[in-house]
């Protein structure tokens, strides 16, 4: 397929609001893709080329100054090889050598082809056209039902090998995909409500579990490999070796576990620091921050972090020993869980009953944890999907929020960028809305560190400079009392007294809250 008509199809799409006409534009495109081109052709269509992260910015693309072809020549693949050839340029004048690259390909390109590579090269699509649009599209080009699709896509783990599948071999090989062990599946999500009462009344009886703000991991055993990802589905299996160390130990012959890894105050060989009951804060869990830390220095070489090694926890069991439970009711993965991985796991309660949900929230509090996390005992493992039947339930409200722009500091915070702009996902996937701004809650070296990845990601900036617009890329976890109504924004709501409580590099754009979510805290 000609890379033109990616190009024009792209920016018929983000020229229009309608969600079914964008799926109609993309439908036509990926049922005309040669086997070859579909998986390039989904990443470039939702702004996220399989090669992954290419080390290109504003900066190179601004650089690269070639008159637009006046005809069409180049093909999909011709973009998928570029992409490949910068991703595998570094080391010492790797700058100069890609600059180099993307001008000969732009020397053979015409002017919307243009806009479309250099959108693509620093993630600024803008299009409207997230996972879930693109998604609804395929199943129209494959003529397969969407229950079917995202089902193959979450356990997949990718929609471009999906779209391929979909796409060559229809509904009956999509029904052929399971989960694997080895291969990472999106995590389940979860709603928030107000409270446990709330939650309850929702779900009827419940298992109530601790939340914990630690890291979330997707463990995958298979006798004695084991391999650790993130919620982004990046491998860290080296960065965690006392979590395949235990993974190895558990009595069974291969399995998918869901956890988090946790850094505590305290350091007890063998002993279960969450359900310790030593005095004073030795056994509380350290903030967010210094976890992420611990989490992306440590290997098996390095000395435990100040305070304690990194502890893993689990909460769900997706697969045992030759036999997928994503579709078992929870009540069912829970006592399998329990069975493997005895004090490991994390503490839950099952009950109907308000007045002892609230106790164990208060539990969680008291050991120093976000939270509770309230889940329907009927309910299966709802993979990439964020599941009304998982409710989280905070004393404060938090939001997982897109930083869309930040504007230069004032008086202290002068050459620091400093007011964050935060955008909540559109729900029906047209990219991210603005739903306020903070300052607030940014420390001196979070400011330092914002400030330099922010001109990395940087797309364009206002007329005056104030502002610098970046690549939505960057999730940012954000407290607040509440939202109330406000014609400033487009979404027709703004944050209440939003503070910064920290980046969360193990989340993904795609993952974010949404407009609906910022709008039920009205």
């Amino acid at each position: 397929m000609l890379l033109l008509r990616l190009a024009e199809t792209s920016a018929a799409v983000a020229a229009t609001g309608s969600r079914k006409a964008k799926g109609e534009l993309l439908a036509s495109v990926l049922a005309d893709l040669e086997p070859d081109e579909i998986e390039p052709t989904v990443g470039f269509l939702i702004g996220a080329p399989r090669q992954g992260a290419l080390g290109v910015g504003w900066a190179t693309v601004s650089r690269v100054e070639v008159i637009p072809a006046s005809e069409a020549s180049l093909v999909v693949g011709d973009l998928d090889r570029l992409l490949t050839a910068i991703s595998r340029t570094s080391g010492p004048g790797s700058a100069t050598a890609r600059t180099r690259l993307l001008n000969d390909f732009l020397a053979k390109a015409t002017e919307a082809e243009h806009d479309l590579v250099r959108r693509i090269l620093i993630g600024d699509l803008r299009q409207g056209a997230l996972a879930g649009v693109l998604t609804d599209a395929l199943a129209k080009a494959s003529g397969v039902t969407q229950k079917l699709l995202r089902r193959a896509v979450m356990l997949q783990g990718d929609l471009g090998r999906t779209a391929v599948i979909a796409l060559t071999e229809g509904a009956e090989g999509l029904e052929r995909v399971d989960l694997e062990v080895g291969r990472p599946i999106q995590p389940m999500l979860a709603s928030t409500a107000a409270d446990v009462s709330e939650a309850i009344e929702a779900l009827g009886p419940v298992q109530v579990e601790w939340k914990l703000d630690g890291a979330r991991i997707q463990v995958h055993v298979r006798r004695d490999a084991v391999a650790v990802y993130t919620r982004n589905l990046n491998d860290v299996t080296a960065r965690l070796p006392q979590v395949v160390e235990l993974a190895r130990s558990l009595p069974c012959d291969d399995a998918v576990l869901d956890g988090e890894v946790v850094g505590f105050f305290g350091d007890y060989p063998g002993l279960d620091p969450i359900q310790d009951d030593n005095d004073g804060d030795t056994d509380r869990p350290r903030p967010f921050q210094e976890t992420m830390s611990a989490f992306g220095t440590e290997t098996d070489a390095s000395p435990a972090p100040e305070g304690g090694r990194l502890r893993p926890f689990f909460f769900d069991l997706m697969f045992l020993d030759g036999e997928s439970l994503i579709d078992r009711p929870l009540a069912e993965r829970s006592d399998a869980l329990a069975d493997l991985v005895g004090r490991h796991g994390i503490p839950r309660i099952t009950t109907d009953r308000v007045d002892e949900g609230e106790r164990h929230l208060a539990d969680a509090l008291d050991a120093g944890h976000e939270g509770v996390m309230v889940k329907a005992v009927d309910g299966p493992y709802e993979a990439g999907r964020r599941g009304k039947s998982w409710r989280k339930v905070k004393p404060v409200h938090t939001l997982d929020l897109v930083v869309l722009a930040a504007e230069w500091g004032h008086g202290r915070r002068q050459g620091w960028l400093s007011n964050l702009h935060l955008g909540a996902r559109d729900p029906d996937g047209d990219g991210f809305v603005m739903v306020g701004k903070t300052f607030k809650g940014l420390t001196d070296e979070l400011l330092a560190w914002q400030t330099e990845r922010f001109l990395e990601l940087k797309t364009h900036e206002s007329t005056t400079g104030h502002t610098v617009y970046i690549a939505p890329e960057l999730v940012v976890e954000i407290a607040l009392d509440g939202a109330q109504t406000s014609t400033r924004y487009a979404g027709g709501v703004a944050l209440r007294f939003a503070r910064v409580k920290g980046y969360r590099p193990d989340r993904s754009p795609e993952t974010a809250d949404t407009l609906d979510a910022v709008r039920a805290l009205l």
